[in-house]
Order: structure tokens, then C-alpha cells, then sequence
């Protein structure tokens, strides 16, 4: 690859003016933020790519940062008459939200556990309070007798702009606890461990881990995982609580680049798992817990294509894997070393059945996966003998809802804890009774201001893709909203890594259903909505099918009269703001209004590069466009950077945030540089902005509150842009 720089640098620089902007006075509308030309050009497949703006990747540039906080400032210009409908929807997330609550106490251990919040407090409090042999009546805003105050969020957070926690473990015996804190948003955590018997620190020297801590069957240790340059987590180190970290051992270490790693005790704490994948393959390694000097043992070596991921019960593991079916089985094996031929078949996928995984209980195992689109919880019972007999579900109605196991700590469990949940219908935790098969709600999230699920309509509706594929869409909307034409629109999609949309209960969307907005969420290929092969297909060369089956849907909307042709809007973020990118390009014409929230928009500059977080193990998913051709051309036709066009586009917000290791601020920051130079629409009516977050992650601002009002600011925009003024 060649690189070639230039030495041009025509930096310009905006300040905006001190007065309120309204877009009516388009004299006082601001000239957006403009970055110099400093052109680099790339070469691949006797190719030459120029790209003026790739120097914009450097946030310890002093330049970056003063455009960063320029795009910031020019977005607040052109908002500023948004102020009013911000505060509005702001107030109205508020309003609608139980601030002082409490969470449903899960026993362990002669503990129940639970987490509260606290109106005014940003973070979350964690606690708990012993078992006296019924689960406790506790009370929001009221005194807990016996509270013991685990981590208090709002006074860890004091000071800090930024605070998220990464682990929350508590050692076998409930007398320690590990958590891991970020205060910056790169999700590299510092850990902690505490002494629960005398609330003291014993343990902070260890900084910089990744996801994942576990502890020893006796707590003398801590394992944990560290990632690489690359924040790929690639290895398991062993630490001797309160003992200098320069002495804690290597593990474990994966160096296959497409691999990454997870790791967590068992349910029992009688094993830790490693498990490793990459998009089409997996291994598992397991250490006995008991010992400290114990190595892990890999359970069966990896095969390019086989994809498996481990349980491990008490006695035996049930392994999930797809060496029969492409819907995946589970299969029960010895535990420790279990190759291939000693997995026997515990449950197969029907047609239309894809298996996602298995949790291990004494008396049954509990599957969950999804059944034509739809989640499932899946029970297993198992004999005197050990095996595994009858199966029954869990049941639920409709088609339009989402059901997941819940927190279940306990091995002996008689009833398994789960949560439900639709469009319309607020989270509930539930549990059923392994012993009548009965389920009983033991909370459903609270949701203020009279609200009512029947003042709402949602759906399960299947829009033909052009290439005649059936594409399964939810969409919710006030109850008194009809296809008639008029309606405004947002269509939400994602479509990649196998990973699920599904229905799900969001406060802030009432701020768009109230106002008349039809919501619908497109499950379009490349994700896992439909199964393995419905991911295969919007992957690698099929790519595209994720693109056009999210345009067909939008499509549809207007054509069968659910949205007014001038007042849909789209909405995706990361891999899924891709996406958003990709169906501006290719139907400019169709969108009014476009968020692309942490976009991975200049996908094909990232995958050209392995030495950037993330590139390696994505070849999988998108291709090596460095040794392949056809993937390199491909890539060139959709990636959004690459394919602005001169032609009229709808006004769009982008969101990022500076720390943000999944997606580069620089990635939405080059796109709006090169969308505000290209396209030809009116930007004084359709603007183009960015919105950066200077201390926040992938998710954006960590503080409940900060959070909404963030989202206000997002929905407000896309309101407007609909039409739509208070």
C-alpha cells in the first residue's frame, strides 16, 4: 500500500455567533464547520483512492479536537430553536419514569441481591440484605432495614463525566466482590475488590482489564481478562488478591486475530469457562475452579466452521453447537476433554428453530431460542437417571414480544426467572414454576403519567423484498393511527453479526407514538432474527440484502399508506448507522431525515486496515478486501464514505463519541466533511450535523439523566425534520 501526504492545510475555523439562531432569519444561519484538504491516497488492487480527510483520525491533534468542538458548537446553533421540543421530551422521559425505584432481589448465597435509584442520582446503588427465608417487601424511597450498600453508584461517580461498571461479581460464599469501573467510555476497566464482612477496599492495583472476572471456588484468586492494542480480548490472567499484579500468571492467550475471548464462572463456581469465537467458529477451554495452579483444558479443538459455546453443569456440559443442523442442537458431554464424538444430541431444531444457547439447573436445563423470528424459552427436564426428558415451553402470546432468561444464580433453582416484554407492553420479571409450569409476574416496570398499552397498536406485518424474500417488520403506533397516508414515520434497522432487533418496551419512543410517529423495525438480513442462514445470507458477498431489504421496507410504508412519502425517517446505529449510510446513498430520495448514531460509515478505510481495533476478526463478516478482489469491489460499491452522491439527501444527525473503541469518532466525522461538500440538497433546510460526545463510549453518555437528554436532543431533531413542532 502506498501513502502519499500532502503538506495542504487550509484549516478554516467558525464561531458562532452569540445570539439564539432561528431558521427563519436564514441570514443568521452559521456556515458549518469545513476541515482542510490534506489528501491521502491509498492503493489496493491497482486502485488509487484519495482521501482528503483521513488526517482527521488523530484525537491528540490540537486541530481535530478545535473541529470536534466547532461541529458541537455549529450543531447547538442550528438546534437552538429545537430547545423548547427538547426540554419537552425531555420532561415527558422524566415525567414518565419511576426515579426512585427499586429492581426485583435475586437470592444467592444467603444474600438477596438488588440494585435502587435514587430521583436526582445519575447511578444506580447496589445492595443487598440477608435471606431470613422469604424474598424480602421492599419499598422504594423507604428505609431497608439491614441494608448492606455493595456500590454506591452516585458517590463513585462524583467528579466524573463518565461512569459505567464492567463486572459485578461476587466471590462463592458472598464474602467479596469484584467490580470493574470505567470513567472515560473505552471500555477498559479498572478492578476492584472488596471485603464484604468489613466494606474495605483489599484490592484496586489492577487497571486497563476487559470484560470478564471470575473467581476461585475458595477466593484466594481472581481471574480476569486483558485486551490487546488491538482491544481484542486475547488473554486470562490469574491474580492473588492483595499480591503485587507484576506477579500475576498468564492463563491463557489466543493469538488468532479473528478470535475473540469471553470467560465467567459456571453457575456452580465449581468452573471457569473460557470461550472463544470468531464469526463462524468457536472453542471452549475449561479450569477447574477449585484449584489455582489448575490449567485450562480445551474441551474439543477448534474446526474452521464448527461453532459451538459450553455450559458447564455439575456433573456433565451442554455444549450449542451447528455440526448437524444450521439451526444449531445441544448436546450433552463429559466435562473436561470431550471431542466431537462423545457429544450426544439432547435437543434438535425443528424447521424454522434456531437454538441459541443453554443454562444448566439441577433439575433441568433451560434453551433459549427463537422459533419462526420469535424468542422462546425452551425447558428440558431431566430424569432420576440424569438425562434430559421432557421438553416444554414457557408460555407467552403474540408475535410482537421478546422473552429472555433472567438472573438465576442458584443451580437448585425451582424457578427460573425470566423477562418479557413487547412494544407496548412495559419490561416484566417473571418466573415459572418448574413444579406446576405456572408463571406469575413478580414486577413490570412502572410507567407514569396514566399510561395505557391500549391506547397503542402494534404488529407483526411481512414486507416481499425485491428478490421475493419475506421480511418481518414490527411496527407499533398510537391505536388511532391508520394507513391513511398522513402519518410521519421512523424505521429503525441493523442487520449484522447475527445479532436480534427484537420488540422491545422504550420509554422515549411515547415522545414519538403521542405525536402521531409510526415506529417499525425492519428484521432484515445479516441479522439473527430468522436464524443462521438469514445472517449468511446479508453477510460477506450477500451483503447487500441487508441494504435493499431495509429500503424495500421503507418502501412499503409509504406504498401501503402506513407513512406519508415526505415523513419517513431512518434510524441505526454502529453497524447498523452502516447501514444508514449505505440506504442514503442508495435511496436518497426516500428518507426526510436520517440518525446515524456511532456510524460505521467508512467501513471500507477500517477493514483495509489490521492494525486498527476490531479490522481482523471482522474479515469474517465483511470479507479481506486486502486479499480478495471481488470483496475489495464490493465493498467499494456500498461503503457510505466512499459513495456520497451529487444528489438531493435528507437532513441528517450523526452521533459520536470521542473515546468510542467499536467505531472511530473519526468515521462520522469524515462522512459529514464529505456529505456537506457533495450533496446537492438545501443544507439550510436539510442539515447535515454532528453531534460529539468528548467524554463518552459507544453508548453515549453513562448518567440516566445526561442519557435523555441526549435522546431528546435526537428525537427533537428527527421531529422537526418530520414536521412535527411541539
Amino acid at each position: 500500500m502506498n501513502l502519499a501526504i500532502s503538506n495542504a492545510s487550509d484549516f478554516t475555523r467558525w464561531t458562532p455567533p452569540a445570539a439564539a439562531l432561528t431558521l427563519s432569519d436564514v441570514t443568521s444561519i452559521p456556515t458549518p464547520p469545513r476541515a482542510g484538504h490534506r489528501p491521502i491516497t491509498r492503493t489496493f488492487h491497482d486502485e488509487d483512492v484519495t482521501d482528503n480527510y483521513e488526517w482527521l483520525r488523530d484525537k491528540d491533534d490540537a486541530e481535530v479536537i478545535a473541529l470536534l468542538d466547532e461541529e458541537n458548537a455549529y450543531t447547538d446553533a442550528r438546534t437552538a430553536h429545537l430547545k423548547p421540543l427538547q426540554d419537552k421530551i425531555f420532561g415527558e422521559i422524566k415525567s414518565r419514569t419511576k426515579e426512585t425505584d427499586l429492581a426485583v432481589p435475586v437470592l444467592d448465597t444467603g444474600w438477596w441481591y438488588y440494585s435502587r435509584t435514587i430521583e436526582g442520582q445519575q447511578y444506580p446503588i447496589y445492595a443487598r440484605v440477608r435471606d431470613t427465608g422469604a424474598r424480602p417487601e421492599l419499598v422504594a424511597g423507604e428505609a431497608i432495614d439491614g441494608e448492606q450498600i455493595l456500590v454506591d453508584g452516585p458517590t463513585l461517580a462524583e467528579g466524573e463525566e463518565f461512569f459505567r461498571l464492567g463486572a459485578f461479581e461476587t466471590a462463592p460464599g458472598g464474602n467479596l466482590l469484584a467490580y470493574a469501573v470505567d470513567t472515560s467510555g473505552d471500555e477498559r476497566f479498572d478492578l476492584v475488590i472488596k471485603d464484604l464482612q468489613t466494606d474495605e477496599i483489599i484490592d484496586d492495583a489492577i487497571r486497563g482489564i476487559g470484560y470478564g472476572v471470575a473467581f476461585t471456588l475458595e477466593p484466594t484468586h481472581v481471574y480476569y481478562v486483558r485486551v490487546n492494542e488491538a482491544w481484542r480480548p486475547h488473554q486470562v490472567w490469574c491474580h492473588e488478591i492483595g499480591a503485587d499484579p507484576n506477579t500475576d500468571e498468564l492463563v491463557f492467550q489466543e493469538d488468532d486475530e479473528r478470535f475473540w475471548m469471553g470467560m465467567g464462572a459456571s453457575r456452580d463456581n465449581r468452573h471457569i469457562v473460557i470461550q472463544l469465537g470468531s464469526s463462524t467458529t468457536g472453542e471452549a477451554h475449561l479450569i477447574d475452579a477449585s484449584d489455582s495452579a489448575a490449567r485450562p483444558v480445551c474441551i474439543a479443538p477448534r474446526r474452521a466452521g464448527l461453532d459451538y459455546s459450553v455450559e458447564a453443569a455439575a456433573d456433565h456440559l451442554l455444549i450449542t453447537h451447528n455440526a448437524q443442523h444450521i439451526g444449531f442442537e445441544v448436546a450433552r458431554a463429559p466435562l473436561g476433554v470431550a471431542p466431537e464424538d462423545t457429544w450426544q444430541t439432547v435437543l434438535a431444531p425443528a424447521a424454522g428453530e434456531r437454538i441459541l444457547g443453554a443454562d444448566a439447573f439441577e433439575s433441568v436445563a433451560v434453551i433459549s431460542m427463537r422459533s419462526a423470528g420469535v424468542t422462546t424459552l425452551r425447558i428440558l427436564e431431566r430424569a432420576e437417571d440424569g438425562s434430559y426428558g421432557e421438553a416444554w415451553d414457557v408460555p407467552t402470546e403474540g408475535e410482537v414480544r421478546t422473552i429472555e432468561i433472567g438472573t438465576n444464580p442458584r443451580p437448585d433453582a425451582r424457578e427460573i426467572r425470566y423477562s418479557l416484554a413487547s412494544l407496548i407492553i412495559p419490561p416484566s420479571v417473571c418466573e415459572v414454576s418448574l413444579d406446576t409450569r405456572e408463571s406469575v409476574v413478580l414486577k413490570q416496570t412502572e410507567v407514569l403519567g396514566g399510561y395505557d398499552p391500549a391506547d397503542y397498536t402494534e404488529r407483526r406485518i411481512w414486507v416481499e423484498a425485491r428478490d421475493g424474500t419475506r421480511i418481518p417488520v414490527s411496527l407499533v403506533a398510537r391505536a388511532d393511527v391508520t394507513p391513511d397516508g398522513s402519518n410521519p414515520g421512523l424505521l429503525y434497522g441493523y442487520g449484522s453479526y447475527e445479532i436480534s432487533i427484537d420488540p422491545s418496551f422504550v420509554i422515549s419512543r411515547l415522545s414519538l407514538l403521542d405525536r402521531g410517529v409510526v415506529f417499525a423495525i425492519a428484521h432484515i438480513r445479516g441479522g439473527g432474527e430468522m436464524g443462521r442462514q438469514w445472517y449468511d445470507d446479508g453477510k460477506l458477498d450477500r451483503k447487500l440484502n441487508t441494504f435493499t431489504d431495509f429500503i424495500d421496507v421503507g418502501r412499503y410504508l409509504v406504498e401501503s399508506g402506513w407513512v406519508d412519502p415526505a415523513r419517513l425517517g431512518a434510524e441505526g446505529g454502529s453497524a447498523g448507522g452502516l447501514l444508514m449510510g449505505a440506504i442514503t446513498n442508495m435511496a436518497p430520495e426516500l428518507w426526510r431525515v436520517v440518525h446515524a448514531a456511532v456510524p460505521f460509515v467508512d467501513a471500507l478505510t477500517t477493514i483495509l486496515n489490521p492494525e486498527l481495533p476490531l479490522t481482523v476478526g471482522e474479515w469474517e463478516e465483511w470479507g479481506n478486501p486486502i486479499e480478495d478482489e471481488a470483496i475489495y469491489r464490493l465493498m467499494r460499491s456500498y461503503s457510505p464514505y466512499e459513495n456520497i452522491a451529487e444528489a438531493d439527501y435528507p437532513a441528517i444527525l450523526a452521533t459520536t463519541s470521542l473515546n468510542d473503541t467499536r467505531v472511530f469518532f473519526v468515521e462520522p466525522l469524515k462522512w459529514v466533511q464529505r456529505l456537506r461538500e457533495t450533496v446537492t440538497s438545501d443544507q439550510d433546510e436539510r442539515p447535515i450535523l454532528l453531534r460529539c460526545q468528548m467524554v463518552a463510549g459507544h453508548g453515549g453518555k453513562s448518567g440516566r439523566y445526561d442519557a435523555w437528554h441526549e435522546r431528546a436532543e435526537q428525537l427533537a431533531f428527527i421531529l422537526d425534520q418530520l414536521g412535527i413542532e411541539d
